[in-house]
């Protein structure tokens, strides 16, 4: 297994598959509805549905640095969005962008030279294996912000 496969591979482990660390991002995220996406059973912490929203803006963010070489970073805005329409139908188009933005990543990671892991992300001081791993292990932390919510929900 090459580099670039081992990455794909943990990407893909880290939001929808079997990793070694327990609960995958999507496993967590299953069973979650609207009324516990938007709850904040943590007065001082996001809502599930805005970590949702926050990691399918930097799954975008690491796949337009990929591919368009550019030093892109998320608005404050895009960053952690505002939930204003929280019924079951807006969270499950919410988690059909997650899957979405996550193909995006995948793509736009399997269509990547593995040569080009040493070259620097645009804008930033670390270059793109550093970035691949970070996304792997943010999919992981806000995995468990979000079963911790979830968990204080129930």
């Amino acid at each position: 297994m090459s580099e670039l496969e081992f990455i794909i591979d943990q990407l893909q482990r880290s939001f929808d598959g079997e990793a070694w660390h327990g609960p995958v991002l999507m496993e967590i995220l299953d069973g979650v509805d609207a009324a516990t996406a938007a709850a904040r059973p943590i007065l001082a912490a996001h809502s599930i549905w805005e970590l949702v929203l926050h990691i399918a803006a930097w799954e975008r963010i690491i796949a337009r640095r990929i591919t368009k070489r550019e030093a892109a970073t998320p608005t404050d805005e895009e960053n952690f969005p505002q939930v204003t329409h929280t019924s079951d139908s807006t969270w499950h188009q919410t988690i059909v962008n997650l899957r979405s933005a996550h193909a995006e990543l995948i793509a736009a990671v399997s269509n990547l030279e593995e040569s080009r892991l040493n070259e620097p992300v645009p804008g930033k001081d670390y270059d793109l294996r550093f970035m691949l791993t970070g996304a792997v292990q943010h999919a992981a932390y806000h995995g468990g912000q979000i079963a911790l919510l979830k968990r204080a929900r129930s």
